[in-house]
């Protein structure tokens, strides 16, 4: 895969960001229990990953016990993004909810990246790097207010 192609999967991940925060909210007003729309939602996820890994290569699943633990936490963090989303974005509104995720993770990609965590290829947090992600929350702040005005 070639560096465009990489970009492109994003911008659709991160398209569906937001449309599965709306769906999701949706889906626990509707039937009156947040939790419950996240259990869904994860069991059709599920599925999903499920299959691809079948398709893919399924003896990849036998590596997981010998993986340090600390990488499972990755589950319970989605758990708590669709948790989250799906209770408050009704109350907040979507593009609220969506900003706020999306300031977390401007702030927590550049300690990730500035730090090397996590096995992450290191990018130094420099000035440049700094103002540019400041641009970057400034631009998502203006697309939540000038909505409002």
């Amino acid at each position: 895969m070639t560096t465009p192609s990489y970009a492109l999967i994003m911008l659709a991940a991160g398209i569906g960001i937001p449309i599965l925060a709306a769906l999701n909210a949706s889906l626990g007003r509707q039937i009156g229990a947040p939790a419950a729309a996240s259990v869904v939602l994860f069991a059709v996820a599920f599925a999903t990953a499920f299959a691809v890994v079948l398709f893919t290569g399924p003896q990849a699943i036998t590596k997981v016990a010998s993986a340090p633990k600390h990488l499972l936490l990755a589950g319970v963090l989605i758990a708590f993004y669709v948790l989250s989303i799906t209770y408050i974005a009704p109350h907040f509104g979507v593009g609220n909810a969506v900003f706020f995720v999306l300031l977390g993770q401007l702030i927590s990609a550049a300690l990730i990246d500035h730090f090397a965590l996590f096995g992450a290829t290191q990018s130094p947090l420099t000035l440049t790097r700094a103002a540019g992600i400041a641009v970057m929350a400034a631009g998502v702040f203006l697309t939540q207010i000038t909505g409002r005005a």
